[in-house]
């Protein structure tokens, strides 16, 4: 596991101090999780391919359900 350090202005650390707070979390966590959160979305151009792959294929699937 890795650590890393990163530097904020005020306005952006009590921003997000206040986000945690709501969350009943502290700051790190709640970074922590948006970060895996952010990581593990899909590809934005990957959407639009598998609805294209999925549409154009959609009879072939059917037939082997």
């Amino acid at each position: 596991m890795r650590a890393i350090t990163i530097t904020l202005p005020d306005e952006q650390w009590q921003k997000l101090q206040e986000i945690a707070v709501q969350f009943q979390i502290n700051p790190e966590e709640f970074l922590r999780i948006s970060i895996e959160e952010l990581l593990s979305r899909p590809d934005e151009a990957f959407q639009p391919a598998l609805a294209y792959i999925l549409q154009k294929n959609a009879e072939l699937y059917r037939r082997l359900v």
